[in-house]
């Protein structure tokens, strides 16, 4: 069996900046015990899998370690993939996922612009074994009920932020989600995750549909620019549009080729 599989930056329009993902193109659904090898195989924080035809396409994302109910960064890459990879052509992409439903992606010039689902988040009480897992103290503790969001007084102080990955594996949340306003953008962050096998993601696009309406409540607009401020960094345009974020990043093809299963 041959698997044609990309390797793409995403968020980014240069090469070796950005996220990388994997994506693999399918004539059919493989059985979630391959998928989850082959994940492990790329060793990327990320790979996709995708198969269907015109438009209308399912996916679904694999991290070396598990299955992930939504990514961002891997769904720009898929549809960056099937649009300047396969030659699916009339601009919009509808992915049915397994969790949270349907997710367009919508080709706008150089950039793609992923429509997902807004997250909810609520106001917590200082917690000290999370804030015994960064460098430097927050200011604000929220929750997504799956992950912890902190937010931080000013950005130098998230692009200095080390993590005590063993500390934060042994806790409640799945991720560590960290933010400040931005100096030369709205807002930034940086994202842990060393219990789904990434102890840093370099740019969430999953992430920002907290983080978008978090700010847009907070700065009083609908449209933002963010920056993730991990090794490799990223860029991203953002809004919230009712129960919807609308996330757009570029995207750079690394490599195409073929994976053999005999």
């Amino acid at each position: 069996m041959k698997i044609k599989r990309y390797q793409i930056d995403a968020f980014t329009n240069v090469l070796f900046a950005g996220n990388p993902a994997a994506v693999c193109v399918l004539e059919k659904p493989l059985p979630d015990c391959l998928m989850q090898s082959i994940a492990a195989e790329n060793n990327l924080a990320e790979t996709a899998f995708v198969w269907g035809g015109g438009c209308e396409y399912e996916i679904c994302w694999f991290t070396p370690v598990c299955e992930v109910d939504l990514c961002g960064h891997a769904t720009l890459a898929a549809a960056h993939a099937l649009m300047a990879g396969e030659g699916v052509v009339g601009g919009t992409i509808r992915f049915a996922s397994r969790h949270r439903g349907t997710l367009t992606v919508t080709r706008k010039g150089a950039f793609y612009e992923l429509d997902f689902p807004r997250a909810s988040f609520t106001r917590q009480a200082s917690e000290d074994s999370l804030t015994k897992c960064v460098s430097e103290p927050p200011v604000e503790f929220w929750s997504t009920g799956e992950d912890a969001l902190l937010v931080f007084a000013n950005s130098s102080l998230i692009g200095a932020l080390s993590v005590d990955f063993t500390q934060l594996r042994e806790l409640k949340y799945r991720a560590l989600i960290t933010t400040s306003v931005g100096k030369d953008c709205d807002f930034v962050s940086r994202f842990f995750a060393p219990s789904l096998g990434i102890n840093e993601d370099a740019v969430t696009g999953s992430a920002h549909t907290v983080l978008t309406p978090f700010w847009a409540q907070r700065l009083g607009k609908q449209k933002l620019v963010a920056r993730q401020l991990s090794q490799r960094g990223g860029d991203l345009r953002c809004e919230v549009v009712e129960d919807r974020v609308l996330i757009g990043g570029e995207a750079v093809t690394y490599s195409v080729g073929n994976i053999i299963i005999d």
